[in-house]
């Protein structure tokens, strides 16, 4: 792997998420009650993909970054093109008003982001992954931002949103450079992605001060049912 970001997924489960990793040969995700992220390497190879149907069993698995072409009559579903930003000039900046969230938020949090983010999964583990922070008004939440993957030196911003009613007033961004000041104490820098087509976050993100390091594509890999039978073959964990 020439540089982290060009598979965050690996660099993040070799390293900082290591203990959250599950493995099988060359195969590595995150438990699925965390997240659905998986890497599956570049060339791979036959065994490779016989190793992530073990893993992964029936359903999908989202991969981050480039969508390898499946092995045989696998199916990728779902491949949407996307961006991969990098800071370049943040400024990161403490927020007295932002408060980190913590396992008693999680209902809260999880309706939240279901509401605001077009029904985007947040499982109660998604906390276990890094810092979130959120703004709360009257004692409701009304923005919230996170940390979600965390190859070397690098933590990818996520879970970026505000209610409809609170808008226009920043506080997103206040957030996100909270969470910048934070990676910065640790020796991290921020990176993030967005849908391809997204161009008014992307036009947002650009402005507070990142720039594109490279287009992406994010999908899904669709288990095939005649593969369950090597999927759930005998074999080393």
């Amino acid at each position: 792997m020439a540089d982290p970001l060009d598979d965050p997924v690996r660099s993040a489960l070799t390293g900082a998420h290591a203990h959250l990793a599950q493995r099988r040969g060359r195969i590595v995700r995150y438990p699925p009650e965390l997240s659905r992220f998986i890497s599956i390497p570049h060339p791979t190879t036959a065994d490779d993909w016989a190793d992530a149907a073990a893993l992964v069993g029936p359903g999908q698995a989202p991969i981050a970054g480039i969508v390898v072409a499946p092995h045989d009559d696998w199916k990728v579903t779902g491949v949407g093109p996307g961006l991969q930003l990098v800071e370049d000039g943040v400024e990161p900046r403490s927020d007295d008003e932002a408060v980190r969230l913590g396992p008693a938020d999680v209902p809260e949090i999880v309706a939240f982001v279901a509401r605001h983010r077009n029904g985007r999964l947040f499982t109660p583990r998604t906390l276990e992954l890094g810092t979130y922070l959120g703004i709360r008004r009257g004692g409701a939440l009304v923005a919230m931002a996170g940390e979600r993957l965390r190859p070397v030196g690098w933590s990818e911003l996520s879970a970026v949103c505000t209610d409809p009613a609170h808008r226009r007033q920043g506080l997103a961004m206040r957030l996100v450079r909270a969470l910048i000041a934070g990676m910065r104490e640790r020796g991290d820098s921020a990176f993030l992605h967005v849908g391809h087509d997204n161009t008014g976050a992307r036009a947002l993100y650009e402005r507070l001060g990142f720039r594109l390091r490279r287009p992406i594509s994010m999908g899904s890999v669709h288990i095939p049912e005649d593969q369950l039978s090597v999927a759930f073959r005998p074999g080393p964990g």
